[in-house]
């Protein structure tokens, strides 16, 4: 039997030795790259299956970096394809289709979040349910000093013009910063369920405090928001530029600034995630990341160690908050409208669910689960109810079924939530260390888990003092 297992098993190593080779696997992620955007490319709105394909061809497009990054292939060249696929590839798909463009900023933001999140979370292991307060921070900064509400701001004369957007990128950092200082201090000595409670119970005090903070004195504008928020200036020589890429791809483009402003914020959110991912890398890999993987193994340990136990979460809660205020200026720039409802408690935890399905503690496992859950929410299931309602207006029939029939309380968009709890449980029971997991963090739980084996074996019973 096992004889013909390993028969079986060789024709399957035989291939995956073959494609392992660096030039058969570039050749393999050419082909792959070349079919996936000659797909996007030729995908037509009309066409009544559109809303399907471009389900399974835009996501295949979006985790291309991914492949390239795991395959067997030189870091030179994995450079050289990731670099041309995020400044080159998907700035031309949007210009193509402005909405692929927008599913890109979408991403750029919640994985900006994502890895601010997996600083507190995953390497310093401080379970934050507040972290939404201060990507609220830093998106109100920007909205009350370029706002036309009627906010005192407003009404005395101190709106600041468009063009301080990148001045403003680092103050919501410095702000975002203290922010998070002054929600760690008070929580210092807790752990665990207590300290998630605090930080939730901070992150609803940020939005009942904006949804409020319109009176005496109007700063935010309350529950109506702030609204006519300044975008950042369009150069003309950009304009010119997104104008002339357009002509070469045979698009013509009624409103180029539109098109022009979206690849500005693109733009904008590469480079942000790029610093980020950066900073944490080195954080990471510095004497600061060691510390916090101390406290979260053990925080008494850590002590013993002379880890500064107060210093380091400061600074975890700091270095957190601040990725989040600059991500939240640009949301607030891009939305040109800010409100209370934007930053309720279920950001949180999707930003957290992005963080575990992904790999808590890991860089690319976190990027790569912030592009699968923000895919999952903002396309594939929303792209699944157009096209049950394409199907509807046409009466299509499957199988005898007639798809007009199908009920619109089970249309897919309307159950993102539950998508949410199914995909975390099926990560906890399949996957717990998550899609792509930090080796460090892999190895640690695979340890628990031959401890606790070996825990729950009994010892056999020895003999009796006394016995005869």
């Amino acid at each position: 039997m096992a004889t013909v297992t390993s028969a079986a098993q060789q024709p399957i190593r035989a291939l995956r030795n073959w494609a392992a080779r660096p030039a058969v696997a570039t050749a393999l992620i050419l082909l792959y790259l070349a079919v996936v955007l000659l797909v996007l490319r030729g995908l037509d709105r009309r066409h009544l299956w559109f809303p399907t394909f471009s389900t399974l061809a835009f996501p295949a497009f979006v985790l291309s970096p991914f492949i390239v990054m795991s395959a067997p292939i030189s870091r030179r060249l994995k450079t050289i394809l990731i670099g041309g696929l995020i400044l080159i590839a998907m700035p031309l798909v949007g210009i193509y289709d402005t909405s692929y463009l927008e599913l890109a900023i979408q991403i750029c933001i919640f994985t900006g979040l994502a890895l601010g999140l997996n600083i507190v979370v995953g390497f310093a292991g401080l379970l934050d349910l507040g972290y939404i307060a201060f990507f609220a921070v830093g998106a109100y900064l920007w909205a009350m000093f370029t706002s036309q509400a009627p906010t005192v701001i407003n009404i005395s004369g101190l709106l600041v013009p468009a063009w301080t957007f990148p001045i403003f990128l680092i103050i919501g950092v410095g702000i975002a910063a203290v922010t998070g200082i002054l929600l760690g201090l008070p929580v210092l000595r807790l752990r665990g369920d207590y300290l998630a409670i605090v930080t939730l119970g901070f992150g609803e005090m940020i939005r009942v405090l904006a949804r409020n903070l319109d009176q005496p004195i109007n700063f935010t504008n309350g529950a109506q928001g702030l609204h006519n928020v300044s975008p950042p200036p369009i150069p003309e020589i950009w304009t010119s530029f997104t104008s002339s890429t357009a002509n070469l791809m045979g698009i013509s483009l009624a409103n180029v600034t539109p098109v022009a402003q979206q690849l500005l914020f693109y733009f904008v959110g590469v480079l942000i995630v790029a610093i980020v991912v950066v900073v944490a890398r080195r954080l990471d890999d510095s004497p600061i990341g060691r510390a916090w993987t101390a406290i979260r193994e053990d925080e008494v340990a850590a002590i013993a160690m002379g880890v500064p136990l107060v210093k380091m979460k400061l600074l975890a809660f700091a270095a957190g908050a601040s990725f989040a205020g600059a991500i939240g200026v640009l949301y607030a720039a891009k939305q040109t409208f800010v409100s209370p409802e934007s930053f309720s408690l279920i950001q949180s935890i999707s930003i957290l669910a992005m963080v575990i399905v992904g790999g808590l503690g890991g860089i690319r496992g976190v990027m790569l689960g912030a592009a699968v859950v923000t895919l999952l929410n903002l396309q594939v299931l929303k792209n699944m109810s157009l096209q049950l309602n394409a199907l509807r207006q046409m009466d299509f029939v499957i199988f005898g079924f007639h798809v007009q029939n199908w009920p619109t309380q089970l249309e897919p968009a309307k159950y993102e939530r539950l998508v949410f709890g199914l995909l975390l449980i099926i990560m906890m029971i399949f996957r717990p260390t998550g899609i792509l997991p930090e080796p460090r963090r892999r190895i640690e739980l695979q340890h628990d888990d031959v401890v606790t084996d070996e825990d729950d074996v009994s010892p056999a019973p020895g003999p009796m003092v006394g016995a005869n």
